[in-house]
């Protein structure tokens, strides 16, 4: 294992603590209990998807506004800035969401893909365009995330993945390459892996 030449990372749940009541939000849109929430909202009709973009919208902006950052964001954004390690933040909320919560805790990415910019994870196609723009390769990079759709996004790129646990029991089929129990451990990983390269 080296160190990446850049990683992608997922926003809520893994930069941010979990704020969106998913069992609410698909009641409130008439959803099944597991179903996908955006690629059920894209078969509806334009009238009822209008009413259910609304709904998402307004979960998305309530949660935006209430986020918390995880332990050792801040400092590991820092650090790999430091080292020259790219970064590229994909989503699947929206970019006035992403720009309420990168407002509220004063980050900043240069690269940030939302759903507004085409297919969305678990396609792959996100992903490889953030490495297009960081100018890496896929295999150079690693992509972060708390969620199924980061796996399977990374597995369909083949793009090396990081599972962050934060204590949970993994529910999903998709295997990641590594899994970390939070950002402080991927942090440790990374300055391991950076101290044997010197």
């Amino acid at each position: 294992m080296i160190l990446p030449a850049a990683i992608l990372f997922d926003m809520d749940g893994t930069l941010t603590k979990e704020r969106i009541d998913f069992a609410g939000l698909r009641r409130d849109l008439g959803m099944e209990p597991d179903e996908a929430i955006l690629e059920a909202v894209h078969r509806m009709s334009p009238a009822d998807r209008h009413r259910a973009e609304q709904i998402l919208h307004d979960y998305e902006h309530r949660a935006a506004c209430e986020s918390t950052l995880n332990p050792g964001c801040a400092d590991l954004l820092h650090w790999l800035d430091a080292r020259g390690i790219g970064r590229a933040l994909i989503t699947r909320n929206t970019r006035k969401s992403v720009q309420t919560v990168f407002d509220t805790h004063d980050l900043h990415f240069e690269i940030k893909i939302t759903r507004e910019d085409g297919k969305f994870k678990p396609s792959p196609e996100p992903l490889w365009l953030a490495c297009e723009r960081l100018g890496v390769r896929p295999d150079k990079a690693w992509m972060v995330g708390d969620w199924k759709y980061d796996i399977e996004a990374a597995t369909a790129a083949r793009i090396f993945s990081v599972w962050i646990s934060y204590g949970r029991e993994r529910v999903f089929d998709a295997v990641p390459s590594l899994d970390v129990p939070d950002l402080n451990g991927l942090f440790e990983l990374l300055k391991q892996l950076d101290a044997q390269r010197e």
